[in-house]
């Protein structure tokens, strides 16, 4: 079967026969110009008609010269390189042209089999296979240092509920599969695993694809957040008000929707998008982009991996759909929408956890908390997290002005500090917040994460007042800017405010959204 041009033009029924699993509603035809290699792995794109379309291949993956030129990613089972799975936006400000670069044959030349076993394997088995290649002999069984590892990484999870867990250093006991253990050890802790019958090689493919779809780049928004987050959830969901109350599928939402709920965030926010012309920004109407790519992104790999494709149509449907509203949830720009109502809900003392409605929205909450609870960790955890938000805002700063754009709010560093920055972030945004979570769950959990946050504040302050070194040639200036600018600050752990305040829907096109 052929075009007129001459070119394969292959159908729906074809691939299938060919095992190569389409998932569109039209199933209509795909035009493939021509085959330059073949991989294990699959393929994904959003087509121009905003339907996304989810390419799997059962056994090879061919990778297409030219498949529509749009927002190609290639995910292989042996390893990937962030530049050939994802359009970071560091690389050029016309995102819609960064992946015409993958159908060059330098892309996979360079993609050698050392650099993909140093991906898969620890350092020391690494070390290993590299003096086995250079015939070195082996002197010292090397594997009892990552077993010794691994024995760390075990006996922290053993202490995964408490508030003071330091990711940092269990994502570096882990080999920087943070994201991957926590979550599969909080969903077997719950019994998700047997209790929804959930496929086992699914499940562990459908958590690396996750992190490996979290740009490693960010300084921020990354697969360590994204783990944090789970942990602060899983923190939440132990509370007696939601431990008594949540179901089995509500825990199962909530960690979902706490690993993915940043899927594949190019490190700008959604203003930059808009003003960019970026094509998720029409895709989405300027209307939450980011949080509708990260649902959009985490259906993809649910439908890809087949996790849920044993349970009802309806009710994968119905999953996907809640999780969506969770995730949705998270959008900053909305923050006072969900405040109010979470306030009218405790002043009116009419939450009641036995609905499902009700169930939802505290989840809701819970979430939008864990995305932004790093003012309420321990300094030094703190500490960090402030320090790499920040960076991301002002990398897109740097690039805001290196392309001659208007520099957004809090991502200038010449004009901002770390310090002001999250003085004007717990003020504004994170103080409301848990001081109305203390309100529904007045515990000794929300008790220290309001005083870990007040220190903290107390702390940024100290430091904002310590003198700045001033050179003998310049002249002395203020150190601590205005904090009121912070009143419009992006989340610590989410997307900033949107421009022009537009507000997102609840409902997405042609499906439920929040």
């Amino acid at each position: 079967m052929s075009s007129a041009e001459g070119e394969p033009l292959v159908s729906a029924p074809a691939l299938l026969s060919s095992g190569l699993l389409i998932q569109d509603s039209c199933h209509s035809a795909i035009r493939l110009t021509s085959f330059q290699d073949v991989r294990r792995g699959a393929i994904s794109y959003d087509s121009s008609d905003q339907t996304a379309l989810y390419i799997r291949m059962l056994g090879t993956c061919v990778v297409f010269k030219q498949l529509f030129a749009r927002d190609v990613r290639v995910r292989s089972q042996v390893g990937f390189e962030p530049e050939r799975r994802s359009s970071h936006p560091y690389l050029c400000i016309d995102f819609r042209t960064l992946h015409t670069r993958l159908g060059c044959g330098s892309t996979s030349a360079s993609y050698d089999p050392e650099r993909r076993v140093h991906r898969l394997l620890s350092f020391q088995r690494y070390l290993h296979s590299s003096r086995l290649l250079r015939g070195v002999p082996q002197q010292i069984p090397l594997h009892i240092l990552d077993e010794d590892y691994t024995g760390q990484a075990r006996c922290m999870l053993e202490k995964v509920g408490n508030w003071n867990f330091d990711i940092f250093l269990f994502d570096r006991l882990t080999n920087g599969n943070s994201l991957i253990t926590l979550t599969f050890h909080l969903l077997n802790q719950y019994g998700l695993v047997e209790l929804f019958q959930l496929d086992m090689v699914k499940l562990w493919r459908f958590l690396v694809m996750v992190q490996e779809d979290y740009h490693s780049d960010n300084p921020y928004h990354n697969a360590v957040h994204a783990a944090d987050v789970t942990q602060a959830m899983y923190c939440y969901l132990r509370e007696p008000m939601l431990a008594k109350s949540l179901t089995s599928k509500d825990i199962l939402l909530g960690l979902l929707a706490a690993a993915t709920h940043d899927l594949d965030h190019p490190g700008v926010n959604q203003p930059f998008l808009i003003k960019t012309d970026h094509y998720l920004a029409t895709l989405y109407r300027n209307t939450s982009v980011l949080e509708n790519h990260h649902w959009k992104s985490a259906v993809g790999l649910l439908r890809e991996t087949g996790l849920f494709s044993h349970l009802p149509a309806e009710d994968r449907l119905n999953m996907e759909r809640d999780l969506g509203s969770l995730i949705l949830a998270t959008d900053i720009s909305r923050q006072n929408d969900y405040l109010s109502r979470f306030r009218l809900h405790l002043d009116q003392e009419n939450l009641c956890m036995s609905t499902a409605s009700h169930r939802h929205f505290v989840l809701q909450m819970a979430l939008k908390c864990a995305d932004i609870c790093n003012p309420c960790r321990p300094w030094e955890l703190s500490k960090q997290w402030s320090e790499k938000v920040t960076e991301e805002f002002f990398q897109q700063g740097d690039i805001e002005k290196k392309h001659k754009l208007e520099v957004s709010p809090l991502c200038d560093r010449e004009m901002n500090t770390v310090g002001n920055i999250q003085i004007g972030f717990m003020t504004y945004v994170a103080e409301p917040l848990f001081a109305e979570w203390a309100r529904f769950c007045d515990t000794r959990l929300s008790q220290t994460m309001l005083g870990h946050m007040g220190l903290n504040k107390a702390s940024w302050g100290g430091l904002q007042q310590e003198p700045a070194p001033v050179s003998e040639e310049a002249e002395p200036s203020t150190a601590c800017a205005d904090t009121g600018d912070a009143a419009t600050a992006p989340s610590d752990g989410s997307t900033a405010t949107t421009a022009g305040g537009t507000s997102s829907k609840e409902i997405p096109q042609g499906s439920r959204e929040s």
